[in-house]
């Protein structure tokens, strides 16, 4: 389709308002006007970009086990979090695998973005691999940071992902990238 033909699908923003603003994220709504010229307000989530990173150490993935709020359950996950004002992604992503496994990153290796849910949120999470490993012998984690790292089987993450176990969509999309990284 042409780009001319895109414009009877575009929504004009005309205004946002915040509407709680919280150490994760801000919730705004904003007011659209449609292709039609109808008025629509929509409520967005802007937070700041996160990163995954997928470790591989002989055949097996390095990953961790926390609590997630959200689902009220443990999820095994790719090791990542939030980038930090300023901080660029592939540093983020290094930060983030120390922190929460205790590895340094010898090879990282960039395999794209996504919007986690381009419907509610304004961010992006940033995907990585993660190659030479060196163990520096513990995780330097943040206070309120409950973390478990473990190494499983590639062929047992590539089977349960989606389980109670490996609940996280965003996982899977880490791991889809990876595969097409190693294809």
């Amino acid at each position: 389709m042409s780009e001319n033909g895109n414009k009877k699908l575009e929504w004009k923003r005309e205004s946002e308002k915040k509407l709680l603003e919280t150490v994760v994220f801000t919730v705004n709504e904003t007011t659209s006007i449609s292709p039609k010229g109808d008025v629509g307000h929509y409520v967005i989530m802007d937070a700041p970009d996160w990163v995954i990173v997928v470790p591989e150490i002989d055949g097996k993935f390095l990953m961790v086990k926390q609590w997630r709020h959200g689902n009220n359950t443990l999820s095994i996950e790719f090791p990542g979090g939030v980038i930090n004002r300023g901080e660029k992604p592939e540093d983020a992503a290094r930060r983030e695998m120390e922190e929460e496994t205790g590895y340094k990153t010898g090879k990282l290796t960039y395999l794209g973005c996504a919007n986690p849910n381009p419907a509610l949120m304004k961010n992006r999470v940033h995907f990585f691999a993660a190659e030479d490993l060196e163990s520096v012998g513990k995780q330097n984690l943040d206070e309120d940071e409950f973390v478990e790292y473990m190494l499983i089987p590639c062929e047992e993450v590539y089977s349960k992902i989606g389980s109670e176990e490996y609940p996280h969509a965003l996982m899977m999309s880490a791991l889809l990238k990876y595969k097409l990284f190693k294809e």
